[in-house]
């Protein structure tokens, strides 16, 4: 890809025709006929469906998988593992402040961190017309993911000091993580923080933005971009997320992206955030064009617009839904 990625970002802004930018990776297990199982413990593989969704879908950019069990499992998390499914973390490794203490930070390449370093190495090679961004998870959904959602939430009021300790080391892993996808070439990364959606704003403030922000510092610069993902009610947090300095933000569907798009910097890329499983995975080939297009008529006057997914499409979502997104798009801008 030619040029900087500050470039790229001034580009998408300023377009008259804006390509979308959905989190769209994991339904390539339907184009390489593998499991989810298979891809996920497999770089070529991840490689190559990527490769393939780039050249079916005319994109903005390409997205690595979406796996949020990945960092944890770096941790010492157990994961849960279909064929079918995304992975998901089992129980918790992290009860009490002591074990926040003894928690050691993996080096990079623990666990399948290292094969989905070596992916986007292989990816970046491979499509080489529009930027490729790894997908991360956000310092505080991790540590929800070693001390379990329900218990973190119960933590920032009852155990504040155990968060803090923990999300020192999720942050510090987190940087070092990243910084190894943008020495395999990576153009940035999509950093997914749903957990924070659940939080307050005085709580999101304590325990999210600072150390997203520590992390968007460190990694980003004019060839390497942080997006902030986070599919939660952000609506109450803007002040707090807009705050981390993050390149763009992507939302959920828990949001009325009109509404949010009032509230955001108008320079800064906003998108979102057609429902994955109401539309992509549950829809019809009709509903998913019909939303698409009544989002686009509704904020496509935002010019810091972009249309996408509102999280990350589901593995066996219909091809015929997502390419009737991409369809609708393209009679919106009238291609």
């Amino acid at each position: 890809m030619n040029g900087t990625m500050t470039t790229w970002l001034t580009q998408m802004k300023t377009a008259a025709v804006k390509k979308p930018m959905p989190v769209l990776s994991f339904p390539c297990v339907q184009l390489l006929g593998c499991s989810v199982k298979d891809l996920i413990s497999d770089p070529d593989r991840q490689a190559a469906g990527m490769k393939r969704i780039a050249d079916r879908c005319d994109t903005a950019a390409a997205v690595s998988m979406m796996d949020l069990s990945v960092e944890a499992e770096a941790f010492g998390s157990q994961i849960r593992v279909s064929d079918d499914e995304v992975p998901t973390v089992v129980g918790r490794i992290l009860e009490d402040e002591a074990d926040a203490d003894a928690l050691a930070v993996p080096q990079v390449g623990a666990g399948r961190t290292g094969l989905y370093i070596e992916a986007i190495g292989q990816a970046v090679k491979q499509i080489t017309d529009r930027p490729v961004f790894a997908g991360v998870i956000g310092p505080f959904s991790l540590a929800g993911r070693l001390m379990d959602m329900s218990e973190i939430m119960v933590n920032c009021y009852m155990e504040p000091d155990m968060v803090t300790k923990t999300l020192e080391k999720t942050t510090r892993f987190l940087i070092d993580y990243i910084r190894g996808y943008k020495a395999a070439g990576a153009h940035g990364v999509v950093m997914a923080e749903p957990a924070a959606g659940l939080l307050s704003p005085e709580l999101n403030d304590a325990f999210s933005v600072p150390f997203v922000k520590r992390i968007v510092d460190a990694v980003q610069d004019e060839r390497f971009l942080v997006i902030y993902h986070n599919c939660g009610n952000t609506m109450p947090l803007v002040d707090g997320i807009v705050s981390i300095g993050a390149a763009a933000y992507h939302f959920g569907n828990a949001v009325d992206m009109a509404a949010i798009l009032t509230l955001m910097p108008t320079d800064t890329l906003v998108m979102g955030n057609i429902d994955p499983a109401g539309q992509f995975r549950n829809g019809t080939p009709q509903s998913v064009r019909e939303s698409t297009l009544a989002l686009l008529h509704t904020c496509a006057k935002y010019k810091n617009f972009v249309i996408s997914s509102g999280c990350d499409i589901p593995p066996l979502s219909s091809w015929e839904n997502i390419d009737a997104f991409f369809d609708a798009a393209r009679e919106f801008y009238g291609q």
